[in-house]
């Protein structure tokens, strides 16, 4: 499990529920995948007038390495557990660890304010998952407060209670393509594994190649393979590398595709592994979006929309002439 940096506020009664500290939430709201995270959980108020005597909170799977600071004047305790899966760790794989923090025996007034800290990492697994939850509950010394409400996928009702949500954002530290609206590029499970941010340049007239860039994330215990792929406005779809050899800039096709490790996510950019798209049947124009299918050794056909942007693009959703390689 990956554990992010969190601040969260919490607020006691129903009575507070419109003021900005009324329930749990997160002060630093977004986190990156495959990246450490310090959580600080911020408490304004009380249950009602009574004081806050503890605080637990729940960690999520995707979200490892977690150690609570102890506060002074506080009982600390943790419960650990069995994690859904391995999790690589500084060159060892970590298949347990702490799923539930707990500060108790203080006394915090209603009128006082503190903080709760702890650090994790955030698994690379989770690049492609949108947003984390952290239920947390409040407890006093008449009472206690659960923020641990999580709305449904489109709803928008409103909670009463809800658990403090993280962001999650791909290693590159741009926010994860949320839906395949107005041309947008849409992030793709298909079993363990998950493709976010496809796109492409721009071609000029009579291109003959061009490039696609993603990430992909393996969610599961074994490695998977991409291998390649097809598009109708493209003969072929091939995996490339491109690598600087003795100060000489070369490119290759990679005929066994490339590897993507369990519990990691690999990113094909400008300037390194990428797809060709071969033999183009038409132009690629800035703006428009075009279906592309990879093809992948466990996972199987994952199909995506990519993003056209600017000639010359070197970043989501830019795009641009590949024909050097």
């Amino acid at each position: 499990m990956n554990l992010p940096r969190i601040v969260i506020a919490l607020a006691a009664t129903p009575l507070l529920a419109s003021a900005a500290f009324a329930h749990v939430t997160l002060e630093n709201r977004e986190a990156t995948a495959g990246r450490s995270y310090k959580a600080v959980l911020t408490v304004p108020h009380g249950c009602g007038s009574s004081p806050t005597t503890g605080i637990r909170v729940t960690i999520p799977e995707g979200v490892f390495s977690v150690k609570p600071q102890p506060k002074p004047g506080w009982q600390l305790a943790t419960v650990s557990g069995a994690y859904a899966r391995g999790y690589q760790s500084h060159g060892r794989e970590l298949r347990e660890g702490v799923k539930e923090i707990a500060w108790t025996g203080g006394s915090l007034p209603d009128d006082h304010y503190d903080e709760f800290v702890f650090v994790a990492q955030v698994d690379a697994s989770l690049a492609g998952a949108g947003q984390v939850h952290f239920p947390v509950v409040q407890t006093c010394a008449s009472g206690e407060a659960r923020w641990d409400e999580v709305r449904e996928a489109d709803s928008t009702a409103r909670l009463e209670r809800p658990a403090p949500a993280l962001r999650i954002l791909a290693a590159s530290g741009e926010r994860p393509a949320q839906g395949a609206g107005h041309g947008a590029a849409a992030s793709v499970t298909k079993g363990d594994i998950v493709v976010a941010q496809p796109w492409s340049r721009a071609t000029p007239g009579g291109a003959r190649v061009a490039g696609g860039y993603l990430t992909v994330t393996n969610r599961g215990a074994q490695p998977d393979r991409l291998t390649g792929g097809s598009a109708e406005f493209a003969e072929r779809v091939e995996v490339h590398e491109m690598a600087t050899v003795n100060g000489v800039m070369t490119m290759r096709g990679l005929g066994s595709g490339l590897e993507i490790p369990p519990g990691q996510t690999v990113e094909l950019k400008p300037g390194g592994y990428h797809l060709m798209f071969v033999g183009l049947r038409r132009q690629l124009t800035e703006g428009q979006t075009v279906k592309v299918t990879l093809t992948f050794e466990r996972a199987g056909t994952v199909e995506l929309n990519f993003r056209i942007g600017s000639i010359g693009g070197r970043a989501a959703p830019g795009g641009g002439d590949h024909s050097h390689h």
